[in-house]
């Protein structure tokens, strides 16, 4: 059985290893079949090798700070709230993760503060919506 410290841990490794740029260990906490959704742009990535792509082409030099984690007694779901920052500008967003079986990331929903439109170049590996 998952429990909510085994969900914290994951998390946390998820965003050390984004931070890093440690795609190993970013795709050891993801699912095979992990769904990510980024409502602000209408995209969607479906599994885990476009997943790490995703991140791995992702523009700028970016780095997270995880503020709160917060996990359900349940051991099923995670809300993070981070800190990013690009540059000089900072940007806070929301994150939710659900589990598999196994406590691997089978689901991520990344709420960012505004809209905006992504940037090109990743169209071959996101569905927009």
């Amino acid at each position: 059985m998952t429990t909510t410290a085994d969900l914290r841990t994951a998390v946390k490794t998820y965003w050390t290893a984004a931070d890093n740029r440690d795609w190993d260990t970013f795709a050891t906490t993801l699912a095979d079949e992990v769904l990510y959704d980024l409502p602000q742009t209408r995209e969607r990535i479906r599994g885990k090798e476009r997943y790490v792509q995703f991140n791995r082409e992702y523009p700028g030099d970016r780095h997270v700070r995880v503020e709160r984690v917060v996990a359900d007694r349940e051991g099923q779901q995670v809300a993070v709230r981070t800190l990013f920052t690009v540059g000089p500008q900072e940007l806070h967003a929301i994150h939710f993760f659900t589990f598999d079986a196994e406590g691997r990331i089978s689901g991520i929903t990344d709420f960012r503060p505004e809209p905006y439109e992504p940037p090109a170049g990743r169209e071959h590996l996101v569905e927009r919506y």
